[in-house]
């Protein structure tokens, strides 16, 4: 006799499945999460980084000193994912076993190994001395000593800097004062990847000595404006087409080139690393187009005026310019607070060919020492592309590590550089600039703005419009 009964559908059956699945799958993704929890040291940097259920934060330390960092962050979305309090940064932590761990900032490029501590180290919990002006310099001073890479290349002598300049600080400096002295520091070092913040105080970071000093975004946005104006009378005749609120720009030029210029790799739109890589793609989209790239036969890429932004946007433009998979640097951090000499092992970065219309051809690549950071980053990049552009204008900024930014006992914050970027054969353009291949002097200078001249612009044209802008 056949049992009477409710027949169970493929459909019923599996919507069951999945209800008894998601506890599972909910509880898995507590421990997961549950995992992360507790303290961790990173590989340089000098920092520790706790998570505790939602939150994670940071700690700047130094043989002296474990202040509260200037960032805090939230868990947002999948386990291992957090965003900044203020919305400025997102993270992602991995673990690799119960004891490492690696740290990837959305937008950079590389990651940091992370290695589990028993504990916060009880400098970090207790209550922080009196934010005196010789321990504000002292934590600054140390900070450097521990972190900053380029001391010998410069020929700076650190200690030196401290006996020169703590005599000059004591428990009666001002504020205006110790600010002064930090910024001196600051301005003799002559690193554009140094900052200083004091309230609503901010020292404009210095450029490379004997190159263009720029007072801010303001004075960049001015400059900006009259190279826009000398490309668009003297080098492409006519108003560029622009995406990212006017960062990017493209024309076509007579006899199959084209000039792209890019102003930044940020500012494209609102929304974080995300909205900016969404207009990106989409001016490339609407740039490389297959019947584009089909004709076109050289492209002059102009970075000469590019103050920076996310690394991993100038590899996704490089991966619309190349047919193959390579190498475009290595990224390494100073590791260990008594040696300059040490750093952490060297994490390469590789661009793949984009899927979609790529452009693979002869490139002209325009730079000067405004070229800066992000704008560093892409352009050495470049260099490793198989057919390398040609470098036309002068030497880059020399500032491609990322900011490390740090607090003080007193509340002010500053920055420093403390990574270097190396090529395959294990040199680093840091400080010096990536030089080009034909120095145009004055590239970009008030006396060129001023006659209407673009020389290394009418160069890459002739280098194009060459057999040598075959690339071969």
């Amino acid at each position: 006799m056949k049992k009477s009964g409710t027949r169970i559908t493929v459909a019923a059956l599996a919507a069951i499945t999945a209800l008894a699945a998601a506890p599972a799958a909910t509880a898995a993704a507590s421990a997961r999460a549950a995992a992360l929890d507790g303290v961790w040291q990173t590989d340089g940097y000098g920092t520790i980084i706790t998570v505790q259920g939602d939150r994670l934060r940071y700690f700047d330390t130094t043989a002296i000193s474990c202040l509260a960092g200037v960032m805090s962050a939230k868990r947002q979305g999948a386990p291992g994912s957090f965003v900044a309090d203020d919305g400025s940064r997102q993270m992602t932590i991995r673990l690799q076993g119960r004891q490492r761990a690696r740290l990837r900032y959305v937008g950079a490029v590389g990651e940091i190994g992370l290695r589990r501590l028993p504990a916060l180290p009880t400098r970090c919990s207790v209550k922080a001395p009196a934010a005196d002006p010789v321990r504000v310099f002292d934590v600054f001073w140390t900070t450097f000593a521990e972190n900053y890479p380029f001391f010998a290349t410069k020929g700076v002598d650190w200690q030196a800097v401290r006996d020169r300049c703590r005599p000059r600080i004591g428990p009666n400096t001002t504020d205006a004062e110790l600010f002064g002295v930090l910024r001196d520091i600051l301005k003799d070092l002559g690193d554009a990847h140094t900052a200083l913040r004091a309230g609503k105080d901010e020292f404009a970071r210095p450029l490379r000595p004997g190159t263009r000093q720029l007072d801010g975004l303001p004075a960049f946005m001015a400059l900006n404006k009259r190279v826009l104006d000398l490309v668009e009378k003297h080098d492409v005749k006519k108003p560029l087409a622009t995406w990212g609120r006017g960062v990017i720009g493209y024309a076509d030029l007579p006899g199959g080139l084209g000039y792209l210029r890019l102003a930044a790799f940020d500012g494209y739109a609102d929304g974080g690393f995300a909205a900016n890589a969404t207009e990106l793609n989409r001016a490339l989209d609407e740039i490389f187009t297959p019947d584009r790239t089909s004709r076109l036969k050289g492209l002059v890429l102009d970075v000469r005026l590019n103050f920076g932004g996310y690394d991993a946007l100038g590899i996704q433009l490089a991966a619309r310019l190349t047919g193959r998979l390579y190498a475009a640097y290595a990224k390494q951090a100073r590791n260990a607070p008594s040696d300059p000499t040490r750093f952490t092992r060297a994490m390469p970065t590789w661009v793949r060919p984009a899927a979609g219309s790529r452009y693979t051809g002869p490139i002209a690549l325009l730079t000067s020492p405004l070229t800066i950071s992000a704008g560093e980053t892409f352009s050495q990049a470049m260099t490793a592309r198989t057919p390398a552009p040609r470098r036309i204008g002068d030497a880059t900024q020399g500032a491609f590590s990322d900011f490390l930014w740090r607090t003080l006992p007193n509340g002010w914050t500053f920055a420093l550089p403390n990574e270097r970027f190396l090529t395959r054969q294990e040199t680093s353009f840091d400080l010096t600039g990536i030089p080009p291949q034909d120095r145009i002097a004055g590239t970009l200078g008030d006396e060129e703005l001023a006659a209407g001249r673009d020389a290394a612009f009418d160069r890459a044209l002739a280098y194009l419009r060459t057999t040598g802008g075959s690339g071969r």
